[in-house]
């Protein structure tokens, strides 16, 4: 069954119950009244016949005795007296009609069934054989002591009931066709967003998001997305949740690809020190077989010594490798007190011997800037950066190696006023072997880690590397918090 349905069903059916309480207790309320009022006037006329018999000089006088020459101004008086005559009764059928004219007079039976409904009581509803529904009230007449019965047809009661229960039921059926329909059409317009966000959901389901660059352009119309009601809510929300999926397959695409790229190229790091291995093995057993002598001692010590530099090589890209793993892992770091200016002498006295080309200068405060951290690893973010700055600048370039404190940062930068990074390249410097010359040659730089280390090294400490450039003025900032959260130091 179809929510609208069940809505239908449930609204129908509690406003059905609440029509059939309603006319239940209309009528019940309107036949006590009408009862009621019927009383009252049968009343009168029961003490009006009841002075009418006091005025006959002897207790023996008859129904018919009573009426003897009196109108009778209501249709279907029923009236019974009862004295040392007997009992006796009649019933005027129409109106004015006379005790001459011939009115009905009651049996023996008819009497006794009034007799039995009243059974002490002043008033009953008694239902006489051959008469009709009666409404009949008993009284006393307060001189001569006859009982007298008068009574009135509930015919009239019981036609305003039919007539009214008639209305209410014509009424509650045309105005349950009615609430059929607006309610139905309430209820679609109301559940039309959520029928948008099943095509919108369908439309999404039956794409391909397993594979490829994906893109979700699926989404609720605005019109039934409006987050003000509970419908347009779930609309809003889907559309939220399809930003988020089409964003995350965005950010999936973008790690397979960049995926890819890190193992074409590790796989292209790896093949030339490798395929330099081969060779010169190959060289130095093809030596040892062909020749002997010095010459081909001399051959093969040449080609071990190029199979050690390759190996080294290969090893230093491994250890790379796994030391961003590690990194990722949160593995490596090994905490205690590092002095940040000390860190920057030694650095910069390291560097300076591999470029004497370049002008090398510092700027260090006099007091000591002590960070918690791995005094190693710090040491190899400054050797990196300093690296990469001598790689990528040509001679003459002054590099400028700071270290101050800003607020509760330590602020470590290495400027220099060389050619600027190539904007092209800047979004994706830190990345693993991000390299602007992309054929990879061993003159214009290393294997593309260097960077990426220096960056998984800073954020290990909680800190973070920025980069700002254009042309003459390049600084690379490293910030470290003074006193991390996180992180604890080890003995």
């Amino acid at each position: 069954m179809s929510l609208q349905t069940r809505l239908m069903t449930a609204v129908i059916g509690f406003v059905s119950l609440i029509l059939v309480i309603v006319a239940v207790i209309t009528s019940a309320t309107l036949g006590a009244t009408l009862e009621r009022q019927l009383d009252e006037k049968i009343g009168q006329y029961a003490t009006q016949l009841s002075y009418i018999v006091d005025d006959f000089p002897s207790n023996i006088a008859t129904a018919e005795d009573v009426l003897a020459g009196k109108t009778a101004q209501e249709p279907g008086l029923l009236f019974a007296v009862s004295n040392q005559a007997g009992t006796s009764g009649v019933v005027l059928n129409n109106p004015g009609n006379a005790v001459g004219s011939g009115p009905d007079t009651l049996t023996s039976t008819q009497l006794a069934q009034i007799e039995s409904a009243l059974h002490g009581a002043r008033n009953a509803t008694v239902a006489i054989d051959g008469v009709g529904s009666y409404r009949v009230v008993v009284v006393t007449a307060p001189r001569t002591g006859a009982t007298i019965v008068a009574g009135l047809p509930r015919d009239e009661i019981q036609n305003q009931l039919t007539t009214l229960l008639t209305v209410i039921v014509l009424a509650t059926l045309g105005g349950l066709i009615l609430l059929a329909l607006t309610t139905a059409i309430t209820i679609r317009v109301s559940l039309r967003p959520l029928r948008a966000v099943a095509a919108t959901a369908t439309r999404v389901a039956n794409q391909q998001l397993d594979r490829g660059e994906v893109q979700i352009t699926e989404r609720v119309p605005a019109s039934e997305a409006d987050p003000r009601t509970e419908t347009g809510l779930v609309g809003a929300s889907l559309n939220k949740l399809l930003d988020h999926v089409n964003s995350s397959l965005a950010a999936r695409q973008k790690n397979e690809e960049r995926m890819r790229r890190f193992v074409a190229d590790a796989s292209h790091e790896l093949r030339t020190p490798l395929a330099s291995i081969r060779g010169y093995s190959e060289l130095s057993l093809r030596a040892l077989s062909q020749q002997q002598g010095p010459a081909a001692i001399e051959g093969t010590t040449t080609s071990l010594e190029r199979i050690q530099a390759q190996s080294l090589r290969m090893t230093r890209l491994v250890e790379d490798l796994l030391l961003l793993a590690r990194l990722d892992e949160g593995r490596e770091l090994v905490y205690g007190t590092v002095d940040l200016t000390q860190l920057a002498l030694e650095g910069l006295s390291d560097a300076r011997p591999t470029a004497v080309d370049h002008r090398w200068s510092i700027d260090v405060p006099d007091e000591p800037i002590v960070v918690l951290g791995d005094a190693g690893r710090m040491h190899q973010v400054v050797a990196n950066l300093l690296a990469n700055a001598r790689t990528h600048t040509p001679a003459g370039t002054e590099i400028t190696l700071s270290v101050s404190r800003e607020g509760d940062d330590a602020v470590l930068r290495v400027h220099d006023d060389g050619p600027g990074i190539d904007p092209s390249v800047r979004d994706e410097l830190f990345a693993r072997f991000a390299r602007a010359d992309t054929s990879r040659a061993r003159q214009t730089g290393g294997t593309g880690l260097g960077l990426a280390i220096a960056k998984a090294i800073v954020e290990g400490h909680g800190g973070r590397i920025t980069v700002q450039s254009e042309p003459g003025d390049t600084t690379f900032t490293v910030r470290i918090p003074v006193t991390p959260g996180a992180p604890a130091a080890e003995d």
